[in-house]
């Protein structure tokens, strides 16, 4: 059987994410029980990045699957350095069942795919964080029960948590309307992408570089941080860029009164996001970040035992 691998919500038709995420509200519903699913297999998470929410969230997914989680940090294979990706690629491939993979560059989840002949399951690149974007878009129907006449506003930086969400949200017809500053604008091609799943499903897509116009009667706010890991050396020219792009109590009055407020962590608060919006009675950042667990869960499943 050809292995399927995990690197972007593209990867996946819309009735494959419908399906990951009923099987997402079906694992939460067990609370943590423990099940067999995994079984007698390994999973391996090389990261070049650290990570709080993704490995926790992959490693107690594994072992409440009943399978076998290895972390493999920088210090244990630096990608492309000590030897090649596709060394890396081919000897992992022999120890494990699935590689998840934590990179700067999105070409190296794509070399680790061409090459490995296990499932490859992107944790992060600079491109796509697909594993963010699905339990995203799974919080949003948990909340609202619906994604039918919703509208998300994203409004930051058109990075790949924002990939991610404009995929996600085109996939299942959950209209998104985006705020950048100018030259900081979503890679057209996933934009075009975008386009051709909302044809599909009745979506919506605004792309505009004011948050007031983004935020208006939007049903959930979404925010990223201004400064990546990695992007240390923009600091200074990214804080002045974004500087009109803060989710503050102004800002948010423009939502649906019943708005919910969303951020994939960690957050910088003071910069993109006030305290009062991000600690309020309508954010549900920790919902969000809980949900990593049940919708990676539902990942590995389908892509161990299909």
């Amino acid at each position: 059987m050809k292995k399927r691998d995990f690197l972007t919500l593209q990867d996946l038709s819309s009735d494959e994410v419908h399906h990951l995420l009923d099987l997402s509200m079906s694992l939460k519903k067990e609370k943590g029980q423990h099940t067999h699913h995994l079984k007698g297999k390994s999973i391996g998470l090389v990261f070049q990045k650290p990570s709080n929410r993704t490995r926790v969230s992959f490693e107690v997914a594994t072992w409440q699957l009943g399978g076998n989680c290895l972390y493999l940090g920088p210090d244990e294979i630096n990608l492309g350095k000590r030897e090649t990706t596709a060394d890396v690629a081919r000897t992992l491939s022999r120890y494990l069942n699935v590689i998840v993979a934590r990179t700067y560059s999105h070409d190296d989840i794509l070399e680790l795919s061409r090459y490995a002949t296990v499932p490859v399951i992107n944790g992060l690149s600079d491109m796509f964080h697909p594993c963010q974007g699905l339990a995203d878009i799974f919080s949003v129907k948990e909340k609202f029960g619906t994604f039918k006449g919703l509208s998300l506003a994203y409004v930051g930086d058109g990075n790949n948590v924002c990939h991610s969400l404009l995929i996600g949200c085109t996939k299942v017809g959950l209209n998104i309307a985006i705020a950048t500053p100018g030259g900081y604008e979503p890679n057209k091609d996933v934009i075009k992408k975008a386009i051709t799943d909302a044809k599909k499903t009745g979506a919506k897509i605004v792309l505009t570089n004011s948050p007031d116009e983004a935020v208006k009667n939007a049903n959930i706010i979404y925010v990223d941080v201004w400064v990546s890991m990695g992007q240390e050396t923009e600091t200074k020219k990214r804080l002045k860029d974004f500087q009109e792009f803060q989710v503050n109590s102004r800002l948010a009055k423009l939502a649906n009164k019943n708005y919910v407020f969303m951020h994939c962590l960690p957050a910088h608060r003071g910069q993109e996001v006030t305290e009062d919006i991000i600690d309020g009675p309508h954010s549900i950042v920790f919902d969000q970040a809980e949900n990593r667990l049940h919708v990676q869960k539902a990942v590995l499943i389908f892509l161990l035992t299909k």
